[in-house]
């Protein structure tokens, strides 16, 4: 029987998880990467918004632990910090301060070229793993019923080679040519979706205070996108070695200038000015970085009747979010367990990618019912039973800055630990109706945090 052979278009995360995936199924996996991968935890030029904030929610990191055990051990002893939510998080969300409870949950937080770095090293040590650089993908092979392959291109010689395979896994990321693809081979056009609040970021590193360097919690100020203006936000991560990773958003009319004279402006005009205070003495690192690459874009591959077999996609090649709800990595590795599950039960290409598509619509449903909500948001509006569901969304928010079970259950599902439609069981809903007691109106920094800072 001849040996079985799998490519993954795309080395990213998602990539990456894949190729991992594949090689519990396949006796060979390429791995067809368009840039020179970097050899440390440097950010990739293919990788634009890999410099600005990125978080990996435990629903996430226990995925990528269950993919490539001992991962989360290598992220720690490389630098990554675990942030335990919310009892590490000092958050002002849409509806107030989220308290500082006794853990729930984590966040990873590390730079982008770390995770990515380690999450390569991970999957490589497989040697059924290889990996074509400065190669990029130019069309499927076979036809509307099969693909049996890739025609792909060496970047500098333009040499072309057929690579035959007997599944091809696109995670291109947001560039991906898979909707076109598809139509050259006379199937239907993919419904695609998106809502687009105008996001813009701008990012610096800093130099944590020597006292601050360790043990620090993550620190976010978010928008109320009911407000009548622009979205604002601020957001400190502490990452590898002793620095603080620091990105300002604005929605449309509201955006950060990357403006290195501004940037500390802009952290203190947010909702509360804690991160413009607490970065006011820090020293800078690195120049401001900006991004506009902040839309939510869905391609519903699921929705075709017709789907070709030895073909899938995920990771951002499905969906993209606007990075501020840290949902896209988590997403890219429940949905590479979703691709395993499904081959390891028989299941038809079409039959993985609709599971793919249900791993999507929970974070899809959060980002996009609130992105909406911004002046100037460039969607599809919200349904009358999307407006009602955002209500008792705002409600349940609101009702989680004071009662813990409501707590719970709205961070297990905000770091996809847990299913959304949880945030509906009967004891949520009557706490929710219930409403919360009085919060807190300060910043949950503690008095030691900001000695820490100031000294």
């Amino acid at each position: 029987m001849a040996p079985t052979h799998a490519v993954v278009l795309g080395g990213g995360l998602a990539g990456m998880l894949a190729a991992s995936v594949l090689v519990r199924h396949f006796d060979e996996v390429t791995v067809v990467e368009r840039d020179k991968l970097p050899d440390g935890p440097s950010p990739r030029s293919g990788v634009p918004q890999a410099r600005h904030a990125h978080l990996l929610m435990s629903g996430g990191a226990r995925a990528i632990e269950s993919l490539l055990p001992g991962t989360l051990d290598a992220l720690f002893a490389a630098g990554a910090h675990r942030i335990g939510v919310p009892n590490d998080l000092v958050s002002l969300s849409a509806q107030g301060w989220v308290p500082r409870f006794p853990e729930m949950q984590f966040i990873v937080s590390c730079s982008r070229g770390l995770l990515d770095w380690v999450v390569r090293s991970q999957a490589l040590r497989d040697n059924k793993i290889s990996v074509l650089t400065g190669t990029e993908p130019v069309s499927l092979l076979g036809d509307r019923d099969a693909v049996t392959g890739v025609l792909v291109e060496d970047r500098i010689s333009r040499e072309q080679i057929s690579l035959e395979a007997d599944l091809v896994v696109d995670s291109t990321g947001r560039g991906s040519r898979l909707p076109a693809w598809l139509e050259d081979f006379g199937l239907p056009a993919v419904h695609s979706e998106s809502v687009d609040s105008g996001l813009a970021y701008a990012t610096r590193i800093f130099q944590a205070p020597p006292a601050a360097a360790s043990g620090f919690p993550i620190v976010n100020v978010q928008a109320n996108p009911r407000d009548p203006f622009p979205g604002r936000t601020a957001t400190l991560l502490p990452i590898e070695d002793g620095k603080w990773l620091v990105t300002l958003s604005g929605t449309r009319g509201g955006e950060p200038s990357t403006d290195e004279s501004e940037f500390v402006s802009f952290a203190r005009s947010v909702r509360n000015p804690v991160v413009g205070e607490l970065i006011a003495a820090a020293e800078p690192l690195s120049p401001v970085y900006g991004s506009h690459s902040t839309a939510n874009r869905r391609m519903f591959f699921e929705r075709l009747k017709s789907w070709p077999r030895g073909l899938l996609a995920l990771g951002d090649s499905v969906a993209t979010y606007n990075p501020v709800y840290g949902h896209g990595m988590s997403v890219a590795a429940q949905s590479a367990q979703a691709l395993d599950a499904g081959l390891a039960a028989g299941h038809s290409e079409q039959q993985i990618q609709r599971g793919i598509g249900k791993v999507v619509d929970g974070a899809w449903a959060m980002a996009t019912n609130q992105d909406i909500l911004y002046p100037g948001a460039v969607g599809k509006p919200l349904p009358l039973a999307g407006r009602v569901l955002q209500r008792y969304v705002d409600r349940l928010v609101r009702t989680a800055t004071t009662e813990p079970p409501v707590t719970r259950a709205f961070l297990e599902a905000f770091t996809l630990s847990a299913p959304m439609a949880n945030l509906m069981s009967p004891e949520v809903f009557w706490a929710t109706m219930r409403g919360p007691r009085s919060a807190a109106p300060d910043p949950t920094l503690t008095a030691d945090e900001r000695d820490r800072v100031t000294g």
